[in-house]
């Protein structure tokens, strides 16, 4: 495993790289996004109300004082107030791509982001994030997440019903083969996210390979990313079956698998992967690099990078790995959306064409920037944020 340096080091040259890329440059990094779509509360669960007026209360902080809360009702009872903050777009997919088009890379989106009424117009909760978009096609309406925050994380309530209307079908019917294959033909990336909410998601990985991948031109510059999205839920019959449609993409394009600290155990253990040996209390900059290292060579992937609040490591086919420390606070002004900011930073350096422990640092940075500004930086915002990178706080 190479190691940086340090990490100031690694930082500065990830800052240096993106601050060459010149317009032209960045108009050439396309992409296409899809084809999930949510829209996201963003809320505080209340541990002890003053008054009753609306922000006058004490929050639940942690998950695990959430969970005692929880855990005390049984055989009882609990009244437990939530407090929506915001209401915003959210999903995988938008995300990611707001995080792309602030940037600067011109993003095609297709999915799951339209009125109930009129499947052919963008809901206008969505309309901050067209703005940064190339193109918006919407499929159907999205579902809806409740999003609990805490400092130490966050809990995801979703209603994915809606977003099951997303099939490979409907792609063909709305957007039809020869465009899609217009849009693929100019872009330097492809993204499908959210397979774990979106059951449709093994059909257009099936789709891509079958009828767009042999009709496009090679384009050694083209790749994808893919981010499950917490598969806890699903079997490991399920997950054996999506990473055989995942190797598959990788017979076509290089592939990127995205995950999270919790992602990437579940996927090692259903893989036969041996990650995360703690018997001499290794740290996650130790076993996070080895753990990408195991589960790209025993999927045959390009690149497996895992991301999580402290940092995140990576390995790639040149053999490189690496553990970047991410800027982490104790106080996010928003944690939801974190890791699709990476992994829209990540996918962005590799566009650039930003070796793995700059990419590493320049999707930390965008996560980094994200969560304390509440909105996604920009190629100059994480420029700024890179060159002065914050001192990870303490737990």
């Amino acid at each position: 495993m190479q190691q940086p340096a340090t990490r100031t080091d690694l930082a500065q040259s990830a800052a240096d790289a993106l601050e060459a890329i010149d317009h032209a440059k960045a108009l050439s990094m396309r992409s296409l996004v899809g084809f999930d779509g949510f829209v996201d509360s963003i809320i505080h669960v209340v541990d002890k109300r003053h008054s009753m007026v609306h922000d006058d209360y004490q929050r639940i902080h942690t998950i695990p004082e959430f969970a005692a809360r929880c855990g005390a009702a049984a055989n009882r009872s609990a009244n437990i107030e939530l407090v929506v903050r915001d209401t915003r777009f959210g999903g995988n997919g938008p995300l990611l791509s707001n995080s792309l088009g602030s940037l600067g890379s011109p993003v095609t989106y297709i999915g799951a982001v339209s009125l109930e009424d009129d499947w052919s117009t963008v809901d206008p909760i969505y309309l901050p994030f067209v703005e940064k978009c190339e193109q918006v096609i919407p499929l159907c309406p999205p579902g809806r997440t409740d999003a609990l925050e805490f400092d130490d994380g966050k809990i995801m309530l979703g209603k994915p019903e809606s977003v099951q209307r997303v099939t490979w079908e409907r792609i063909k019917e709305v957007v039809g083969l020869k465009k899609l294959i217009e849009i693929i033909e100019g872009v330097s990336l492809i993204s499908v996210v959210n397979w774990t909410l979106v059951g449709g998601v093994p059909g257009i990985w099936e789709g891509l390979c079958n009828d767009i991948f042999p009709h496009i031109s090679e384009n050694h510059n083209r790749r994808i990313f893919i981010d499950l999205s917490d598969p806890a839920k699903r079997t490991d019959a399920d997950i054996v079956t999506a990473m055989k449609l995942v190797q598959q993409l990788q017979t076509h394009l290089p592939v990127t698998l995205g995950l999270n600290l919790a992602e990437s155990g579940r996927i090692a253990g259903v893989i036969g992967a041996e990650v995360y040996d703690d018997e001499h209390n290794r740290t996650l900059a130790e076993m996070v690099p080895e753990a990408a290292m195991s589960i790209r060579d025993k999927l045959g992937l390009d690149c497996v990078v895992i991301h999580q609040h402290t940092g995140a490591g990576g390995a790639d086919r040149s053999g490189e790995a690496y553990w970047f420390a991410g800027p982490y606070t104790r106080k996010p002004r928003i944690s939801t959306g974190a890791g699709d900011h990476f992994g829209g930073g990540f996918s962005f350096a590799q566009m650039a064409g930003l070796p793995l422990g700059e990419s590493l640092a320049a999707a930390c940075g965008v996560a980094g920037a994200y969560v304390r500004d509440a909105a996604s930086p920009s190629r100059t915002r994480l420029i700024e944020f890179l060159r002065d990178l914050p001192v990870p706080e303490t737990h």
